[in-house]
């Protein structure tokens, strides 16, 4: 994807969270330090995106080397400590001295990075996207949510829906009706809301 391309894309994608979250300001809907946790992106790099600014141009190694370390910083083991190099590398099946070239040269191969990729669970293009467009990919799953949440019939909405409503093969109350079946279905009820949000805050 051209840069331009990329940053048009992401330009509409916070203008659609806007519009969607009710907020002209982003701050008070995204997270920054969180969306550099799924992008890899550095935090400040994050923000100057949001604010409509530009990331600086860096090298495929740089950026690869880039996301190798935020990576190895954020993630932790089950028992809270820092993954040693050792375990990264078993993760990516290649051995200590390769990460350590990869660390240098920021050019592991496909494999290895897709594996690592697997590993920590993280969204494809990790090591690889630019940054717009990887905080884009991000910032789709915070839309869909707030879109969603607005119009929680939307995804009724759709073109085959519509197409059967026109040709007559759905009726007028058929149409009122499957509506009227999705908002019961995604309206919370509330003892059950209730208990889910004690129950996590028990955990935490």
């Amino acid at each position: 994807m051209a840069a331009d391309d990329a940053y048009a894309r992401l330009a509409g994608t916070l203008e659609r969270i806007r519009h969607a979250s009710g907020s002209a300001r982003l701050t008070d809907v995204l997270d920054a330090q969180d969306l550099s946790w799924e992008t890899g992106i550095p935090e400040h790099v994050v923000r100057s995106l949001l604010a409509g600014g530009r990331a600086e141009e860096i090298s495929v190694a740089e950026r690869v080397r880039q996301r190798l370390d935020l990576l190895r910083e954020t993630r932790r083991r089950e028992d809270g400590k820092k993954y040693t190099l050792e375990e990264i590398a078993a993760a990516a099946g290649v051995t200590r001295q390769t990460m350590s070239e990869w660390h240098r040269r920021g050019m592991p191969s496909l494999e290895s990075a897709d594996r690592l990729r697997r590993f920590f669970s993280l969204p494809p293009g990790f090591f690889f996207a630019d940054e717009p467009e990887a905080l884009d990919e991000a910032l789709q799953r915070h839309l869909h949510h707030l879109e969603s949440r607005a119009d929680p019939l939307a995804e009724l909405r759709t073109p085959e829906i519509l197409r059967l409503a026109a040709r007559g093969l759905l009726s007028p109350n058929g149409v009122r009706a499957m509506a009227q079946w999705a908002e019961g279905i995604t309206r919370p009820v509330s003892g059950a809301d209730g208990a889910g949000r004690q129950h996590r805050g028990s955990v935490s």
